[in-house]
């Protein structure tokens, strides 16, 4: 976990920008904007505007009008989960709202997570596909919240290099007779951080999948397929409930 802990202190670099939202201020009272997570960089478009970080609460900045009917200016917040606020300010005698609370950026936070997890050692065994000079498997299953978090490997010993055409997560059952229809439930990534398209030969990768938080029903498993571009190798790995179980809790973004 020590690479985790040392990305979540620069979190902030993994930035993800979120829609604009208006800000009135004045120069006679102060505004208050209240972040998920402690503000990390402040930038204001003009001197018009004038910030002020709270020591007490890293968390909470302060606003307020230096000049009365300023020009339309912008204000931008990177925060310490990596995602950037961004606000269209303006001036306002009276404005509406003097405390402005704003919602988590949860792309950021998730790409936080991914990119902390990437080297993490192997936690996770028993989940591997091996042939044609290559092995793939899960080195780690972590789960934060309602997001599972897939570390992946791919490792590619042969000389010819392994280009991926399709990579896909889906439910599947574990047995069916000839009778039955192929029922698979898709699921869509909602992040992949890591090199997930080329391994070259002699070498390897490693990649993060975040997937929406989900156990599995009995006789099934997840199953990862990983399919190579204009060629033969391909890999299955099967993913069971009790893995998911097995799943280790990330902390919180601090």
């Amino acid at each position: 976990m020590k690479r985790l802990v040392c990305m979540i202190c620069a979190g902030w670099l993994f930035v993800s920008a979120v829609a604009q939202t208006k800000l009135n201020i004045t120069t006679d009272k102060t505004t208050s904007l209240v972040f998920p997570f402690a503000i990390k960089h402040v930038d204001r478009g003009t001197s018009s505007v004038l910030a002020q970080q709270v020591k007490e609460a890293p968390e909470i900045l302060l606003v307020k009008a230096a000049a009365r009917d300023f020009t339309e200016t912008n204000l931008s917040v990177v925060t310490d989960d990596g995602s950037v606020y961004a606000f269209t300010v303006t001036y306002d005698n009276k404005p509406a709202v003097w405390v402005y609370y704003l919602p988590v950026n949860r792309t950021a936070t998730i790409s936080s997570y991914t990119n902390a997890i990437l080297d993490n050692e192997r936690i996770t065994k028993g989940i591997k596909d091996k042939k044609y000079n290559m092995s793939a498997g899960v080195k780690g299953i972590y789960i934060k919240e309602n997001t599972i978090y897939y570390q992946i490997y791919i490792n590619n010993e042969g000389a010819v290099d392994y280009d991926i055409d399709l990579l896909r997560f889906f439910i599947k059952d574990k047995k069916r007779s000839k009778r039955t229809a192929v029922q698979e439930s898709e699921q869509k990534p909602l992040h992949i951080t890591g090199n997930y398209n080329k391994v070259k030969g002699s070498n390897n990768t490693v990649f993060v999948v975040a997937l929406e938080k989900f156990t599995i029903p009995d006789k099934k498993y997840l199953a990862i397929q990983m399919m190579e571009k204009n060629g033969g190798r391909h890999f299955l790995l099967k993913v069971r409930n009790k893995d998911i179980m097995k799943a280790r809790v990330l902390p919180d973004l601090k």
